[in-house]
C-alpha cells in the first residue's frame, strides 16, 4: 500500500501536546520492535552518543515498522551527509547536536530539505517505498530538533530559533550545565535561568522546548517544556532487572 509520511510528532507539537519518548542504544531489533509496542510518541534512536551506523539503524527502524512511535534519529553532528544518509533509510527526523549559532541551525534545515529549500541530494531508498511524492511530502513532515547544550547557545537562542524549519530546541541537560562549570546542578539559578531563557525564546518563535535525559517531567512540564526523551534502553533493562534483583533477595530473605 503507498501512502504519504504523515509525521504524527509534527502534529502534535503544533497542537501543543506534550511528547514523551525514549532513546534506542543498542543495535538489536528485539529491543527497538519491545520498546516500541510500549506506546512512546517518539523513539531516539541515538548514533552519537551509540555505536550504531546506518545499517544498524535501519535494522531497528524495520523492527519498529508496526509501531505508531516517530522514529528519530540523533546523528553524530551537523553534517549533511550524515543527516541524508538517516532520512534515506526512512527516517521521520533528525535531532542535530552541538547548535550553537543561527548559522549552524540554517545548515542542519538545508541539509534536511530537497532543492531549492536545501541541499539534500536525491536518492530516498526504503524512505520513499511507500510515497509516489516524497520529495514534497519530506520538504514538509520530516521534523528538525537543534539541541542547546552550551552556554553561547543560550546566548544566541533567539538567533537560532528564528531559523525557519527549526521544529523544536532540545536541552541537553549535562552538557549545557557542563559548559556553565557546574554539572548536573539542575537547580542552580545560572541553569535555571538558562532554561527560562530557551522556553521565552521558543515562545517567541513559534518552537517547541523540550528536554533530553530528564527523569522529572512534570516538573520540567511545569516550567514550559513539550518533548521529553526520558531514558535509554540500557537504563529501562538495568532499572528492571535491578527491581527484579531487589525483590527476589527480599521474598528470599522473608522465608528464612
Amino acid at each position: 500500500m503507498r501512502r504519504k509520511v504523515k509525521n504524527r510528532l509534527k502534529r502534535m507539537l503544533k497542537q501543543g501536546k506534550l511528547a514523551i519518548g525514549t532513546e534506542l542504544t543498542i543495535a538489536h531489533p528485539d529491543i527497538a520492535e519491545a520498546i516500541g509496542r510500549l506506546g512512546y510518541d517518539w523513539v531516539m534512536i541515538d548514533t552519537e552518543h551509540a555505536p550504531l551506523d546506518p545499517g544498524m539503524v535501519q535494522n531497528l527502524l524495520q523492527a519498529m515498522s508496526a509501531s505508531k512511535s516517530v522514529p528519530i534519529a540523533r546523528v553524530t553532528w551537523n553534517n549533511m551527509v550524515l543527516i541524508k544518509r538517516l532520512l534515506d533509510i526512512g527516517m521521520y527526523g533528525i535531532i542535530v547536536p552541538w547548535v550553537n549559532t543561527g548559522e549552524e541551525a540554517t545548515m542542519a534545515v538545508r541539509s534536511m530539505r530537497y532543492p531549492p529549500l536545501g541541499v539534500r541530494g536525491y536518492g530516498p531508498r526504503r524512505a520513499a517505498m511507500g510515497d509516489p511524492d516524497y520529495v514534497r511530502t519530506a520538504n514538509r513532515e520530516l521534523f528538525l530538533g537543534v539541541q542547546i547544550e552550551t552556554q553561547r547557545a543560550v546566548d544566541n537562542i533567539d538567533e537560532i530559533l528564528s531559523v525557519e524549519g527549526v521544529d523544536a530546541a532540545l536541552i541537553g541537560p549535562a552538557d549545557l550545565s557542563l559548559s556553565m562549570g557546574i554539572l548536573g546542578q539542575f537547580d542552580d539559578g545560572r541553569f535555571v535561568g538558562a532554561l527560562e531563557k530557551v522556553i521565552e525564546s521558543c515562545r517567541a518563535h513559534g518552537v517547541t522546548p523540550g528536554m533530553l535525559g530528564t527523569d522529572d517531567v512534570g516538573k520540567r512540564a511545569r516550567q514550559g517544556f513539550r518533548m521529553f526523551c526520558r531514558r535509554n534502553d540500557i537504563s529501562h533493562i538495568r532499572e528492571g532487572a535491578e527491581q527484579s534483583l531487589a525483590e527476589s533477595r527480599q521474598a528470599v530473605a522473608s522465608n528464612r
